[in-house]
């Protein structure tokens, strides 16, 4: 079942992903979407949840009441399926680009391990980007999924200029055995996160692309960090 609340109290990207982690974790909640301009969550629940619980749930500073028009509450799944794939339009089409502009620059050469760095290059750039778009919101998206960010919230705040230099020592060939080994750790600990949630079936918001792009954690975020690891793996092999 579903419903859809007023939540009182969240005035910045960082609020709604705080909201979204409090929530998603009282048991029999499945899902958890929070739009912080309408200032309301739309909650999945096994079973009804009392409204009491949920405040308990939620730091003091924010508050939840019960909407009085419940006629949107049930969405149906063919269109919720086809909202969750709109919503991973723009990380298909990133990677479309980067896969296209990796392959134009070294085409001419044919040099495979050569696009395979520019395309790590590229990705970390432009992911980096979005993230450093709203640095404050961040960290709380990405903790909530990430276990070294969750565990050393500083890490969330610095993650974003790792992967601004990571992409720079890819694109400009700089000591590419330690950003391969790098590249290993990092996403090796975030896959473990995104598999976990997966796992949970809990429905959260993905921090891949910052929080300026609101796309859904799923199947997808662990294909697209898969990628990576396993791009870095076959390169760093060749190397040693």
């Amino acid at each position: 079942m579903k419903h859809i609340y007023k939540i009182t109290g969240m005035t910045c990207s960082g609020c709604s992903a705080s909201v979204t982690e409090k929530l998603s974790q009282v048991d029999g909640i499945t899902k958890v979407d929070v739009n912080l301009q309408k200032a309301e969550a739309e909650i999945s629940m096994d079973t009804h949840i009392s409204i009491n619980a949920l405040k308990s749930a939620l730091p003091d500073k924010y508050g939840i009441l019960e909407r009085e028009d419940h006629a949107e509450d049930i969405i149906m799944g063919e269109a919720e399926e086809k909202t969750k794939l709109q919503q991973l339009r723009p990380l298909f089409l990133i990677f479309i680009y980067l896969f296209a502009t990796a392959f134009l620059l070294n085409y001419k050469e044919g040099n495979v391990h050569s696009a395979m760095l520019d395309f790590m290059g590229l990705f970390y750039i432009v992911f980096s980007f979005f993230k450093l778009l709203d640095l404050k919101g961040f960290p709380e998206s990405f903790r909530m999924y990430d276990p070294l960010a969750k565990a050393v919230p500083i890490y969330g705040w610095i993650y974003p200029f790792i992967e601004l230099a990571l992409g720079l020592m890819f694109l400009m060939r700089y000591s590419v055995t330690t950003a391969l080994i790098a590249t290993i750790v990092l996403l090796g600990v975030t896959t473990v996160g995104v598999t976990k949630t997966l796992l949970d079936k809990k429905s959260i918001q993905c921090a891949c692309l910052g929080t300026a792009l609101k796309l859904p954690m799923t199947e997808a975020t662990f294909i697209e960090n898969a990628i990576m690891l396993v791009m870095a793996v076959i390169m760093l092999a060749q190397i040693i």
